[in-house]
Protein backbone atom coordinates (compact mmCIF):
# COMPACT_ATOMS: atom_id res chain seq x y z
CA UNK A 1 0.00 0.00 0.00
CA UNK A 2 1.25 3.36 -0.94
CA UNK A 3 2.55 5.43 1.90
CA UNK A 4 -0.06 8.46 1.47
CA UNK A 5 -2.61 5.88 1.72
CA UNK A 6 -1.59 4.52 4.80
CA UNK A 7 -0.81 7.50 6.42
CA UNK A 8 -4.72 8.59 5.37
CA UNK A 9 -5.88 5.52 6.70
CA UNK A 10 -3.66 5.96 10.00
CA UNK A 11 -5.43 8.87 10.63
CA UNK A 12 -9.09 8.31 9.88
CA UNK A 13 -8.82 5.09 12.24
CA UNK A 14 -7.31 7.60 14.81
CA UNK A 15 -10.23 9.91 14.66
CA UNK A 16 -12.75 6.88 14.81
CA UNK A 17 -11.34 5.51 17.68
CA UNK A 18 -10.64 9.12 19.24
CA UNK A 19 -14.31 9.68 19.35
CA UNK A 20 -15.56 6.40 19.80
CA UNK A 21 -12.79 5.79 22.85
CA UNK A 22 -11.87 8.77 23.79
CA UNK A 23 -8.68 9.99 23.03
CA UNK A 24 -6.39 9.23 26.57
CA UNK A 25 -7.76 5.66 26.02
CA UNK A 26 -6.12 4.68 22.96
CA UNK A 27 -2.89 4.30 22.07
CA UNK A 28 -0.37 3.68 19.42
CA UNK A 29 -0.25 0.03 19.45
CA UNK A 30 -4.09 0.42 19.93
CA UNK A 31 -4.18 2.23 16.22
CA UNK A 32 -1.41 0.09 14.71
CA UNK A 33 -4.17 -3.31 16.00
CA UNK A 34 -6.62 -1.81 14.49
CA UNK A 35 -5.25 -1.10 10.70
CA UNK A 36 -3.72 -4.88 11.13
CA UNK A 37 0.03 -3.10 10.78
CA UNK A 38 3.12 -3.01 13.01
CA UNK A 39 4.12 -0.08 15.11
CA UNK A 40 7.11 0.48 13.17
CA UNK A 41 5.04 1.12 9.98
CA UNK A 42 3.20 3.84 11.98
CA UNK A 43 5.50 5.22 13.64
CA UNK A 44 7.20 5.42 9.61
CA UNK A 45 4.63 8.28 9.16
CA UNK A 46 4.21 9.17 12.87
CA UNK A 47 6.58 10.49 15.71
CA UNK A 48 4.34 9.28 18.27
CA UNK A 49 0.47 9.67 19.31
CA UNK A 50 0.83 13.64 19.86
CA UNK A 51 2.14 14.03 16.40
CA UNK A 52 -1.49 12.16 15.18
CA UNK A 53 -3.57 14.10 17.19
CA UNK A 54 -1.80 17.61 16.11
CA UNK A 55 -2.88 16.19 12.32
CA UNK A 56 -5.99 15.43 13.44
CA UNK A 57 -6.70 18.40 14.69
CA UNK A 58 -5.07 20.02 11.93
CA UNK A 59 -7.95 18.94 9.81
CA UNK A 60 -10.24 20.26 12.35
CA UNK A 61 -9.05 23.17 12.03
CA UNK A 62 -9.20 23.69 8.47
CA UNK A 63 -13.19 22.66 8.69
CA UNK A 64 -14.04 25.00 11.34
CA UNK A 65 -12.32 27.71 9.38
CA UNK A 66 -14.51 27.05 6.28
CA UNK A 67 -17.72 26.78 8.70
CA UNK A 68 -17.25 29.71 10.57
CA UNK A 69 -17.10 32.17 6.90
CA UNK A 70 -19.49 34.55 6.76
CA UNK A 71 -21.89 36.00 3.74
CA UNK A 72 -19.66 38.05 1.20
CA UNK A 73 -21.39 40.95 -1.11
CA UNK A 74 -24.43 41.11 0.84
CA UNK A 75 -25.85 41.22 4.38
CA UNK A 76 -26.78 37.73 6.13
CA UNK A 77 -30.51 36.27 6.95
CA UNK A 78 -31.69 34.08 9.53
CA UNK A 79 -31.10 31.67 7.23
CA UNK A 80 -27.67 31.86 6.98
CA UNK A 81 -27.62 31.26 10.71
CA UNK A 82 -28.83 28.30 10.62
CA UNK A 83 -26.89 27.19 7.88
CA UNK A 84 -23.37 28.79 9.28
CA UNK A 85 -24.97 26.72 12.87
CA UNK A 86 -25.38 23.18 11.08
CA UNK A 87 -21.53 23.67 9.96
CA UNK A 88 -20.43 24.25 13.13
CA UNK A 89 -22.11 21.81 14.90
CA UNK A 90 -21.60 19.12 12.39
CA UNK A 91 -17.70 19.91 12.42
CA UNK A 92 -17.74 19.61 16.01
CA UNK A 93 -19.74 16.09 15.78
CA UNK A 94 -17.00 14.62 13.33
CA UNK A 95 -14.48 15.76 16.04
CA UNK A 96 -16.40 15.08 19.10
CA UNK A 97 -13.21 13.75 21.06
CA UNK A 98 -11.26 16.70 21.03
CA UNK A 99 -14.78 18.67 22.95
CA UNK A 100 -15.10 15.55 25.32
CA UNK A 101 -11.54 15.20 26.31
CA UNK A 102 -10.82 19.06 25.51
CA UNK A 103 -9.04 20.45 28.58
CA UNK A 104 -6.88 17.13 28.96
CA UNK A 105 -5.94 17.71 25.21
CA UNK A 106 -5.43 21.29 25.50
CA UNK A 107 -2.83 21.13 28.95
CA UNK A 108 -0.78 18.74 27.42
CA UNK A 109 0.05 20.20 23.99
CA UNK A 110 0.50 23.95 24.03
CA UNK A 111 0.61 24.06 20.01
CA UNK A 112 -2.92 23.14 19.97
CA UNK A 113 -4.00 24.86 22.76
CA UNK A 114 -2.65 28.53 20.96
CA UNK A 115 -4.86 27.35 17.76
CA UNK A 116 -7.86 26.13 19.82
CA UNK A 117 -7.82 29.62 21.25
CA UNK A 118 -7.37 31.07 17.59
CA UNK A 119 -10.55 29.10 16.71
CA UNK A 120 -12.62 30.52 19.70
CA UNK A 121 -11.38 34.21 18.67
CA UNK A 122 -12.51 33.48 14.69
CA UNK A 123 -15.69 31.75 16.37
CA UNK A 124 -16.64 35.11 18.25
CA UNK A 125 -15.81 37.19 15.77
CA UNK A 126 -18.01 36.03 13.41
CA UNK A 127 -20.67 35.20 15.59
CA UNK A 128 -20.72 39.14 16.31
CA UNK A 129 -20.02 40.07 12.47
CA UNK A 130 -23.11 37.97 11.35
CA UNK A 131 -25.44 39.78 14.39
CA UNK A 132 -24.06 43.10 13.27
CA UNK A 133 -25.45 42.17 9.91
CA UNK A 134 -28.61 41.12 11.14
CA UNK A 135 -28.69 44.51 12.65
CA UNK A 136 -27.96 46.40 9.53
CA UNK A 137 -30.61 44.66 7.86
CA UNK A 138 -32.98 45.13 10.57
CA UNK A 139 -33.78 42.18 11.39
CA UNK A 140 -32.52 42.55 15.09
CA UNK A 141 -32.97 45.00 17.83
CA UNK A 142 -29.71 45.14 20.10
CA UNK A 143 -27.02 47.51 21.04
CA UNK A 144 -23.45 46.96 20.71
CA UNK A 145 -22.29 45.62 24.10
CA UNK A 146 -25.77 42.99 23.55
CA UNK A 147 -23.80 42.02 20.40
CA UNK A 148 -20.72 41.51 21.83
CA UNK A 149 -22.64 39.63 24.87
CA UNK A 150 -24.30 37.69 22.56
CA UNK A 151 -21.36 36.49 20.38
CA UNK A 152 -19.60 35.40 23.69
CA UNK A 153 -22.61 33.56 25.05
CA UNK A 154 -22.73 31.77 21.62
CA UNK A 155 -19.76 30.88 21.98
CA UNK A 156 -20.00 29.08 25.20
CA UNK A 157 -23.55 27.17 24.55
CA UNK A 158 -21.47 26.08 21.42
CA UNK A 159 -18.15 25.15 23.05
CA UNK A 160 -19.57 23.19 26.01
CA UNK A 161 -22.70 21.86 24.47
CA UNK A 162 -21.02 18.39 24.04
CA UNK A 163 -19.95 18.43 27.78
CA UNK A 164 -23.03 19.93 29.50
CA UNK A 165 -25.43 17.17 27.59
CA UNK A 166 -23.43 14.02 28.98
CA UNK A 167 -23.60 15.22 32.58
CA UNK A 168 -26.78 16.34 32.24
CA UNK A 169 -27.91 13.29 30.45
CA UNK A 170 -25.50 10.83 32.41
CA UNK A 171 -24.62 9.31 29.30
CA UNK A 172 -21.53 7.79 27.35
CA UNK A 173 -21.83 10.28 25.05
CA UNK A 174 -24.25 12.84 22.86
CA UNK A 175 -25.62 11.68 19.96
CA UNK A 176 -26.76 14.06 17.01
CA UNK A 177 -30.05 14.42 18.16
CA UNK A 178 -28.79 16.22 21.04
CA UNK A 179 -26.73 18.35 18.77
CA UNK A 180 -29.74 19.60 16.94
CA UNK A 181 -31.16 20.58 19.84
CA UNK A 182 -28.01 22.57 20.82
CA UNK A 183 -28.64 24.68 17.51
CA UNK A 184 -32.12 25.08 19.09
CA UNK A 185 -30.38 26.55 22.15
CA UNK A 186 -28.37 28.52 20.35
CA UNK A 187 -30.78 29.79 18.08
CA UNK A 188 -32.71 31.01 20.89
CA UNK A 189 -29.93 33.16 22.59
CA UNK A 190 -31.04 35.22 19.65
CA UNK A 191 -34.69 35.36 19.98
CA UNK A 192 -35.05 38.21 22.56
CA UNK A 193 -33.60 40.86 19.74
CA UNK A 194 -35.37 39.85 16.56
CA UNK A 195 -38.54 41.52 15.88
CA UNK A 196 -41.95 40.29 16.03
CA UNK A 197 -42.15 38.87 12.16
CA UNK A 198 -38.43 37.50 12.44
CA UNK A 199 -39.24 35.70 15.93
CA UNK A 200 -42.49 34.00 14.49
CA UNK A 201 -40.18 32.69 11.40
CA UNK A 202 -37.96 31.80 14.05
CA UNK A 203 -40.22 29.69 15.77
CA UNK A 204 -41.28 27.95 12.79
CA UNK A 205 -37.70 27.01 11.56
CA UNK A 206 -37.53 25.61 15.47
CA UNK A 207 -40.19 23.50 14.94
CA UNK A 208 -37.74 20.52 13.55
CA UNK A 209 -35.38 20.80 16.47
CA UNK A 210 -37.50 20.86 19.43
Amino acid sequence: MAPRQTRERILEASLAMFNAQGEPNVTTNHIADELAISPGNLYYHFRNKEDIVEQVFMRYEARMDEALLVPEGRLPDLEDVWMQLHLVFECMWNYRFLYRDLVDILSRNRKLKAHFARILDRAALSAAAVLRGLAEAGIVRATADEIRATAENILLVATFWLNFNIVRNARADSSQDDLTRGIYQVMLLIAPFLRDAERAHLNTLAQAYR
